[in-house]
């Protein structure tokens, strides 16, 4: 006789099933657990969930797409539906490009919903990064994850990058030429690199294929085997981070189980970033290739800006004057190297190390599951609007001859102009944003002391008025009165019979020790909560004033 099936049980022959499963694969106990899992409730943690969605998107719309392009530079007459290039000489990729926007049902929204999905997942892995560090995400035990990301990003801007030039359009052969000319500047070694790449001389007949199997083989493969060590094992086998508040502890997790809260949210997400994908697809126009003609190396347009992610590419290859020097009869030109190379590596080299500089700083070793408050450390709040000012004016001036065209601005005046703003901007900007952090942190404390404002005026017997002020309650007040570790450590130690410290001795050390001090100085530090917090005293009080304003 089988035991009767009870209420919100799952069915005995799913049961039995899952057993079986379990007995041969293991993992139940794993699952269990799984379903289980906290996950925050925060809208910035689901920046990450964008990004993934964005990229199923673009694994399924572009495996439509590879039905119907032609990887190849060989020369075809176009005969298709685009009447204004009938008649024209055209490689057969460009032509199959033009046959999946015009001929293939559906071809052309496919093609769109591809590429804004993958503006849409460098902007979300973006958003996802800076969110990560301004709040310290990426400290002790998420190192490895920080460089996971670092290096996702790097793919993503790779493959985009070879993605959009595989068209063989005129911009896309812009892009490629620009290429082309970074790798001849690299010395010794650039023009057998160039050779190697392109199979031959500049354009060659092999490029396009070679991009075609890194776009959709190579880079792919490395991301699929990237993000769910990202996004799923390092993740799910480590402790969630959460932010300060509501009785948050370095060691407490919050949040709602993965089953089926977290799960019915991020299902929500993948719908929404679908859709939003689908709806810019459909009434923005992005990459009109047809617009653009085939490629031809001897033509030339203006205008021509690549997409937003390798603006600051763009912007440093403008800017940088045209230097070079010769050494050991060798010519290095320096108006390629620095801003095609240098300066993608400074960018790229800072975001992989600065979890160990941070550290070396200050001083930080322990394990941190409590994430910071940017307003909290204003250094390194400061150093992460500076990076972001200078990205932000290079990827402006990437387009200084359409400002200069829109705003009827001197062109070589827009040129010199973002020359000195790149180096005097990231500065300002971390002057501005340390302002700021100090501006809001004292904002807190004067919450904490006076109460919140209410803007209710009273008058006191005597005939003073004053605002009518309300202290915080626990929870809006715990992100600043609750104790959580500190960011940095001091590293100096007292002198000893006039022999220094170590942390002082040489250069290195003194710059370390003046570091760590000013990442230390304006530091968040738990403020005592407001004497009359509790509820029961607020009460009190309200009722003695209105006895005396009775009186």
């Amino acid at each position: 006789m089988t035991n009767p099936q009870k209420p919100g049980q799952a069915p005995a022959a799913l049961r039995g099933m899952g057993r079986a499963i379990d007995d041969r694969l293991g993992g139940g106990r794993w699952g269990v657990k799984a379903i289980k899992k906290a996950f925050p409730d925060h809208w910035s943690f689901l920046l990450g969930e964008i990004a993934l969605y964005s990229f199923v998107i673009v694994l399924l719309t572009g495996v439509f797409l590879t039905l119907f392009f032609k990887p190849s530079m060989a020369p075809v007459v176009y005969e298709g539906s685009y009447t204004k290039l009938r008649g024209v000489e055209m490689s057969e990729a460009y032509a199959s490009t033009l046959h999946i926007s015009f001929d293939v049902r559906g071809g052309l929204l496919m093609r769109q919903i591809h590429h804004w999905s993958t503006v849409i997942f460098i902007a979300a892995i973006l958003a996802h990064l800076l969110r990560n560090f301004f709040t310290g995400a990426f400290r002790k035990p998420r190192e490895l994850n920080w460089v996971i990301g670092v290096t996702l990003l790097l793919l993503v801007m790779l493959n985009g990058l070879f993605g959009y030039s595989l068209p063989d359009d005129l911009l896309s052969g812009t892009g490629l030429r620009i290429l082309h000319g970074v790798v001849l500047g690299i010395p010794l070694v650039g023009t057998y690199l160039a050779m190697f790449i392109f199979g031959g001389l500049y354009p060659g007949e092999e490029i396009i294929p070679r991009l075609y199997v890194v776009h959709i083989l190579l880079i792919p493969a490395l991301l699929l085997a990237l993000i769910p060590l990202h996004a799923v094992i390092l993740t799910w086998r480590q402790t969630h981070t959460t932010f300060p508040g509501r009785g948050a502890t370095n060691t407490t997790q919050r949040g709602y189980p993965f089953m089926p809260v977290f799960i019915a949210k991020t299902t929500a997400y993948l719908f929404w970033t679908f859709a939003v994908a689908a709806f810019m697809a459909t009434f923005f126009q992005i990459n009109p290739v047809w617009l653009y003609g085939p490629y031809d190396p001897g033509a030339i347009s203006a205008g021509s800006q690549p997409d937003w992610y390798m603006g600051f590419l763009e912007g440093s290859l403008r800017l940088m004057p045209a230097w070079e020097i010769t050494l050991w009869g060798h010519t290095v030109p320096l108006s390629v190297l620095i801003p095609a190379l240098v300066v993608p590596g400074v960018l790229f080299v800072g975001l992989y190390l600065y979890p160990w500089i941070e550290r070396w700083i200050t001083g930080d070793h322990g394990t941190h599951h409590l994430l910071d408050r940017p307003r909290d450390v204003p250094a390194r709040t400061g150093i992460g609007m500076a990076g972001v000012t200078f990205y932000g004016l290079l990827w402006l001036a990437g387009a200084n001859d359409v400002i200069a065209d829109r705003f009827n601005f001197n062109l070589y005046g827009t040129t010199w102009f973002f020359r000195f703003a790149i180096f005097i901007g990231p500065v300002l900007a971390y002057i501005v944003a340390y302002r700021v952090c100090l501006g809001l942190q004292r904002r807190d404390r004067q919450l904490i002391e006076h109460g919140l404002e209410t803007g209710v005026i009273r008058m006191a017997p005597e005939g003073r008025f004053s605002e009518l002020e309300v202290p915080l309650s626990k929870e809006a007040a715990s992100p600043i009165t609750d104790e959580r570790p500190p960011a940095a450590v001091p590293l100096e130690a007292p002198a000893r019979a006039g022999v220094r410290p170590p942390a002082e001795r040489g250069r290195i050390g003194r710059l370390r020790l003046s570091l760590n001090r000013h990442f230390l100085r304006d530091l968040y530090r738990p403020v005592a909560p407001h004497p009359n917090g509790d509820r029961a005293v607020r009460e009190e009080e309200r009722r003695a004033e209105q006895r005396a304003l009775k009186e």
